[in-house]
């Protein structure tokens, strides 16, 4: 199982490659290669609209938004803010109760 130990703001793909190198024992340039394997599956297939479902982690799907009307805060000035594809990426519950758990025994 891989667990960040040192708890820094951001975890990246270099500290999630090293994880796998330091938990299965295989070597860092080949657990990134595995790593930057699976985040192209997941690029690919959501680029051909399709929803991503993995077991106990999460579903990825695109959503796509309608052309808005948006406005400037500061000084009030409308745009046009087209229409867009976006990512949406929705937990599972099983994630859920373990961040939850994390973040109470933290606390």
């Amino acid at each position: 199982m891989v667990v960040a130990t040192d708890y820094k703001k951001n975890l990246n793909k270099d500290d999630i490659s090293k994880k796998i190198f330091l938990d299965i024992g295989i070597s860092k340039s080949y657990s990134g290669k595995i790593l930057n394997d699976i985040i192209q599956i997941i690029i690919l297939n959501s680029n051909l609209k399709e929803k991503i479902k993995i077991k106990d982690f999460g579903t990825f799907t695109l959503r796509i938004k309608k052309e808005r009307i948006g406005r400037n805060p500061k000084n009030k000035n409308k745009h046009d803010i087209s229409e867009r594809t976006v990512s949406i990426f929705k937990a599972s519950k099983k994630l859920k109760m373990k961040i939850n758990n994390n973040v109470n025994k933290k606390r």
